[in-house]
Parts: C-alpha cells; structure tokens; sequence
C-alpha cells in the first residue's frame, strides 16, 4: 500500500482515534466511548515529569493506543495486536492476525475486537488469547470497532457498514455505503454514524440497519465523527468542520480551515477541538461554530485529540505531543518524540499514551 493509504487508515484508527478507557475494568474502545467524544474521564499529566516507559515495535505503528486501566494495547504493522502492562511497558500478550493491524481494539465483555488487513474482525478471548469467532469482510479493515449492547459495529473498506453479535459472531445487518469505509463509526441513542471516501455521512438505526439519514459531500471524509445530544462533528477533506444535527440531517454549522481535516473531532462541554492538515489545532464553540482559540504546531495535524484534566493532548507531524489549556488554547508542555505522531493518545491514570510512527509507543507522566 502506499504512504496516502497508510497515513489515512492511521487516522481512522483514524482511525488518529483517539482511543480511551471506558469506565475501567474491561469495557474501553477508540476515542473513549461510543460516541466517540475523545472525552477522557480519568486524569492526565498536566505538566510534564517524566517519560514513564518507552516500548519499540518491530514495525511501523499507524494502531491508536487503548488502555483498560491496567494494560495498553495496540495494533502494528507486524500484524500482531499486543498488550502491555500500562505501569511497566512489558509486554503482557500478543495476539497474530494476517496482516497489518492498524484499527484499534475494542474491549467488551472479556473479548478484545479487533479488525486487520487481511479483511477480518476478531473476536480475542482476553485470558486465553483464544480465538472466539472471526468474521470475514471483502476489503481490510481500518475502521476502530465499536461496542454496544451485545453488538460489534465496524466499517469495511469494501463499502459496508457491519452490525455483528458478540456471543456467535454472526452478521446481524450489514449496510451498504457504496463507498469505503475507513471512518470509525459512533453512536448517540438508536443510531450510528459514519463517513465514506465517496463523501458521504450516514446514520443508520443500530437495530434494524435502516437508513435514517445521509448527509452528502463532494470529497472525502476520513475524518471519524464525534456525536453529542445535538450534533454530529467530523472533518472532511474539502478543509472544513461539520456540525449536523442528528435529528434532521441538516448542517448546522461549517468553518473551513486553510488545510484538509483528517483529525477527529474531541468535545467537551463547550468546544469542539481538532486538528488540521494546516499545522493548526483548532477549538470551536459547539454551538454556533464560532472559533474560540487556535494554536499553531510545526507540522500538519492528523492525530486526533483527547480532553482529560482541563486540558487537549494532541500530536502533530513535528514530532510533538502539545498539551495545550482546554479554555484558551494556551501552551502547557509538550514531549518530542523520534517519528512523526499520527495516532491519537490516550490518558489514563495520571499517564498518556501515544505512538509515534516508527513504532515507539511513549508513556509519558
């Protein structure tokens, strides 16, 4: 595949995705819950000590780091996903796919999710590293799973959006998008939500699979959306922010930055915050889209945000992580990697996790 191809697909695991611990225990998934807010509850570093532990893959990782409270887990290139203990860095576990992992997992129930190139979604036993079902697609899968009420949802790069039982791994629905999916899908109350490289935006019922609403675009979106009770947030490569009420379809709102935007959105109360192929994070007030604050990085921005103790951790291609205040945007601290940071981190228990590309994953406190 080419550089493009494993940039984007980075980013939707862009899916980029932020990843996050979900409530503790063995419930966590990309972006850190599933309505993908990049919302993090527990507390990170908000000035930086130390560099905690740093582990080096054999192979490129373009995987965004997931953490339980008690192990990191991550996608590579070398095919395998792995966990690591969160306090060491040693290596827990790995589990081998057929080709590169670059989705990140999802944690539900004593089984780890997870979707590779070789156009399969797994379904891991946590404790015995068995194998409980795989489900096979017509396309690899960059796409993040996500998990809710006994269903695994994931998109394909063959155009299809998957609804899959937890317990036998058997096709529940499947909705065909006509167009790849390389976006993490999101959910808010009956449905859920996803883009496509034709340029569409879709929500469909989590239930039946039936289309309640497409939102059409002229380019891509690689960027996965954030929901909250109002709207729908996601970057597009037309270099805009979208805001699209999830109730009616219709925008609300755009802003259209100097660069395409890949980044995935994270919101809190008030903001929506993302980066940009610009070189700039932005911050937007949710509601009318007005710009609170910008800060400029060094580099273009694919990774994707996580708000945690008042402030937004974000990489950039400068080789930075930038902490940066969440209310005005200011400057906080930031950690310089050795490669290019295109995942999104993640924070957990006083740490943060992220990944740069030559296959370094940093904990930093």
């Amino acid at each position: 595949m080419n550089h493009k191809r494993l940039l984007v697909s980075s980013l939707m695991t862009v899916s980029v995705l932020l990843a996050g611990c979900v409530g503790g225990g063995s419930t966590a998934m990309f972006r850190g819950d599933i309505s993908h807010t990049g919302k993090m509850a527990s507390s990170g570093p908000t000035s930086l000590d130390k560099l905690a532990w740093k582990y080096d893959f054999p192979k490129k990782v373009f995987s965004s780091p997931v953490t339980d409270g008690e192990n990191v887990y991550l996608g590579c290139n070398d095919g395998l996903l792995y966990a690591l203990n969160q306090d060491s860095g040693k290596v827990q576990w790995s589990f081998r796919t057929g080709s590169n992992v670059e989705s990140s997992v999802a944690l539900y129930g004593g089984y780890a999710f997870i979707g590779s190139w070789d156009k399969n979604l797994y379904a891991v036993n946590t404790e015995t590293r068995a194998v409980h079902w795989k489900f096979p697609t017509k396309g690899p899968i960059s796409s993040s799973p996500v998990v809710k009420d006994g269903t695994v949802y994931v998109g394909g790069e063959d155009g299809n959006m998957y609804a899959i039982d937890i317990e036998t791994g058997r096709e529940k629905w499947k909705f065909p998008a006509r167009g790849g999916i390389y976006t993490s899908p999101a959910i808010k109350g009956e449905h859920i939500f996803f883009g496509t490289l034709k340029g569409m935006m879709y929500a469909v019922n989590i239930e039946s699979g039936q289309e309640f609403w497409r939102f059409p675009l002229r380019h891509k979106i690689h960027s996965s959306p954030a929901v909250d009770d109002n709207n729908v947030y996601f970057g597009v490569d037309d270099k805009h922010i979208y805001a699209v009420n999830i109730r009616t379809g219709q925008q609300v709102w755009r802003k259209k930055t100097a660069g395409q935007v890949l980044s995935s959105p994270a919101l809190s109360d008030d903001l929506v915050v993302f980066g940009s192929k610009d070189s700039y994070v932005y911050a937007y007030n949710k509601d009318n889209g007005f710009r609170e604050w910008e800060y400029r990085t060094e580099g273009p921005v694919f990774s994707s945000p996580v708000i945690a103790s008042g402030a937004v951790y974000i990489g950039s291609t400068d080789r930075n992580l930038y902490v940066l205040n969440e209310s005005d945007g200011s400057f906080m601290w930031k950690y310089t990697a050795i490669d290019k940071i295109f995942s999104a981190p993640v924070v957990d228990n006083g740490k943060v996790f992220f990944s740069s590309v030559n296959g370094s994953l940093y904990a930093v406190q």
